[in-house]
């Protein structure tokens, strides 16, 4: 079986973002903590930030641009 590790985001984690680009407002982005392959860990995100990033993942090409992995 395996273990999965939970906790505290690693420092190499948070070092990074995933960023979706509004596709229509100049400086209109969601972003959310990733590692460096863009793995977002969504039992950290709040609630909220789970609803948006399920959101931006869904109307990626219609609201947003594909997202992009960034240092942060």
């Amino acid at each position: 079986m395996e273990k999965i590790e939970q906790g505290a985001p690693s420092a190499t984690e948070v070092a990074f973002e995933l960023r979706f680009q509004s596709l229509f407002h100049a400086g209109k982005a969601l972003a959310f903590p990733c590692d460096a392959r863009g793995d977002v860990r969504l039992d950290a995100l709040s609630e909220r930030a789970l609803e948006n990033y399920l959101f931006a993942r869904a109307v990626v090409g219609h609201e947003y641009a594909t997202p992009v992995v960034q240092a942060r």
